[in-house]
């Protein structure tokens, strides 16, 4: 509790954002022996610069490089459990500096791989230096440049929980044109578990049923922040078949892991 109420005076005071520059130098220090002796390990492998990586992820190599390799190949299997389409097209939105995109052409070698984020420096970074992925730089608004019913799998990893309560419903709408039916659409958001980082107030809000929002920061920034009740989300995308939901849960490491929604287009 006393981490939501700092937390909070950073907000209403416009300092949150300077505090995360802080812990993002103090991140780069704590890591920068271990991030320089994986580097040359792996010299084949292009790193994004540390800003963009601690922006969309954390700041660690290893973990970029692993936990990105690993994630892309769970959403596929996810995606394949439901849909058995040849020539897929896979949309990453929200792809940041790749961590996860740049690895999907390699497992879905006859599909088409498309990554779309509203963080020009990201999208620079990845056309100059990721191989077989189509990136688009999107603005905040809920406005792609794809066709209707264009693909057959689009997944975001933490995006609905860096955005208002008016752009979920935007990117909700924007998302379903652009799937196909039948379309498969993974989603990571702020569930349960995160209640335990809330205000007292905000708690109340949450458990009955209402979507939580911290602000008072750049929208679609890392420190903007807004956190889903399981009820939020069934009326969010009561016009689709929920085929799975894991519930958020402790890593190894000690850090909660945002739930899993598997969700198929009517």
């Amino acid at each position: 509790m006393m981490k939501a109420t700092i937390s909070k005076i950073l907000r209403q005071t416009r300092l949150l954002f300077l505090a995360d520059k802080l812990r993002f130098y103090i991140q780069k220090y704590k890591n920068q022996a271990k991030n320089k002796s994986f580097q040359s390990s792996h010299k084949e492998f292009v790193f994004p610069p540390d800003y963009l990586m601690y922006e969309s992820f954390n700041i660690s190599y290893e973990s970029y490089y692993k936990s990105g390799k690993a994630a892309a190949e769970r959403f596929i299997k996810s995606f394949r459990k439901y849909n058995s389409a040849e020539n897929v097209k896979v949309l990453d939105w929200g792809c940041g500096p790749a961590r996860v995109v740049r690895h999907i052409p390699g497992i879905v070698p006859n599909g088409s791989v498309y990554g779309t984020d509203y963080n020009q420096n990201s999208i620079e970074w990845n056309k100059k230096n990721i191989a077989d992925v189509d990136f688009n730089l999107n603005g905040l608004q809920a406005d792609l440049p794809y066709e209707d019913s264009f693909f057959d799998f689009i997944y975001g990893i933490s995006i609905f929980t860096d955005l208002s309560e008016q752009l979920h419903y935007e990117w909700k709408n924007e998302l379903t044109r652009v799937l196909k039916k039948d379309g498969i659409l993974l989603l990571s958001l702020q569930g349960n578990l995160f209640k335990t980082i809330l205000t007292d107030n905000e708690i109340r809000d949450f458990e009955n049923g209402n979507l939580v929002v911290r602000g008072n920061v750049k929208e679609g920034h890392r420190t903007y922040s807004a956190f889903h009740p399981e009820n939020f989300v069934k009326k969010l995308f009561s016009d689709y078949e929920i085929l799975e939901h894991t519930d958020s849960f402790i890593n190894n490491n000690g850090k909660p892991e945002q739930d899993i929604w598997i969700l198929k287009k009517k």
